[in-house]
């Protein structure tokens, strides 16, 4: 005999909520980015006058499951968050984790030496350090008194 879940419309209500603030957000926000699979990585993204870094919060990730690749002006994090154990002989009480393959695209405000960028994870959390290209970065004049 199934045992019984019970239903909690207000859950409902807040899941509906966040996927529509996600699409307003998506339908209004000034740069295109793109989501695929499952929910978004949450990412910031900080800019110095050498380096862009961007750190992406992807608990559950082991590191090797993860790819990035940027093309153009767009950055690029794929990856996929495994099951690791699955309960045959049992019935969930509630199963919120996500599990699956996720995709996100973000563009780059300024272009950057892919070939020089490092990349860390620890404790789900992967910064990505990206030297600006040496045609964007700030020059300083000095001005010579005569």
């Amino acid at each position: 005999m199934a045992d019984l879940i019970r239903w909690d419309p207000w859950r409902e209500m807040v899941d509906v909520r966040n996927l529509m603030d996600r699409a307003f957000d998506d339908l209004f926000s000034r740069s295109p980015v793109r989501y695929e699979g499952l929910g978004a990585i949450d990412v910031n993204m900080i800019q110095t006058d050498n380096e862009i870094i961007v750190k992406a919060s992807i608990p559950g990730v082991k590191p090797e499951d993860i790819n990035i690749s940027i093309t153009g002006d767009t950055l690029n994090l794929r990856g996929e968050i495994k099951e690791e154990e699955e309960y045959k002989d049992a019935n969930y009480y509630l199963k919120e984790m996500q599990y699956g393959s996720f995709s996100r695209s973000l563009p780059l405000p300024v272009k950057v030496s892919a070939e020089k960028a490092k990349a860390e994870f620890e404790n789900g959390i992967l910064t990505l350090t990206l030297p600006k290209a040496e045609e964007v970065k700030p020059k300083t004049i000095t001005v010579k008194a005569k």
